[in-house]
């Protein structure tokens, strides 16, 4: 058996300690670079599949008499951090304005991200979903929310036939930000199509300088 003096022992612990130490330090490390590396890539814009969106909505509205300088493109597929609300200029054949959109929150909790990436969508009287299809922009009036306008949504298909029904109407939201946040999401709504208050400074010009009603598009 092996006697160490008191000094010996000592400095064998803290040898010890320190090894552990370092051990736990390095583990950590290695713990937190696994957690912040990730392979997923920020979702983007499928740009012929918006194109073609875009090549409906001008049939539509040439049919329907709606504006065919621009219209409003919401695509619900992407994650809500991103933007996805585009203001689309059939003259010159390209998205001119990008922002944010929060989606209604179903079951979830309102104000939270919760459906993100994977919102779902109803017709349905207090279901707190946002409706899917093409909605005619109506009449500006006065919001209780964000910069105090709103505009009337009047849901033109099946799918989204109780929107005035519903109080679904486009305003803004002092919760949404101006700038992608991914991977975080947007706050989420009783259904209405929200942006930021600085996107709708910039949006109710464009809404109101317009003689002819403007076709809003919600798609998945």
């Amino acid at each position: 058996m092996i006697k160490l003096s008191p000094s010996k022992i000592i400095k064998f612990c803290f040898v010890t300690l320190t090894f552990l130490c370092l051990s736990c330090s390095d583990e950590k490390k290695n713990t937190f670079k696994i957690f912040t590396s990730s392979n997923e890539q920020k979702p983007s814009l499928n740009i012929q599949n918006t194109n073609k969106k875009a090549e409906e909505a001008l049939s539509f509205c040439k049919q329907k008499k709606f504006n065919t300088d621009f219209c409003i493109l919401i695509d619900m597929s992407l994650h809500s951090g991103v933007n996805r609300f585009f203001i689309y200029d059939f003259n010159e054949k390209k998205i001119t304005k990008r922002y944010l959109v929060g989606h209604g929150c179903g079951n979830y909790i309102w104000s939270w991200s919760q459906s993100k990436d994977d919102p779902g969508f109803s017709n349905e009287d207090g279901s707190h979903l946002s409706s899917l299809g093409k909605y005619k922009i109506g009449k500006r009036g006065v919001s209780e929310w964000g910069i105090k306008i709103k505009y009337l949504m009047h849901g033109l298909e099946e799918t989204n036939s109780n929107a005035l029904k519903r109080a679904i109407v486009f305003h803004s939201w002092e919760k949404m930000d101006d700038n992608e946040i991914y991977p975080q999401g947007s706050p989420e709504g009783w259904g209405c199509p929200t942006v930021s208050n600085n996107a709708l400074r910039e949006i109710d010009p464009i809404l109101k300088g317009t003689s002819k009603p403007v076709l809003m598009w919600i798609y998945n």
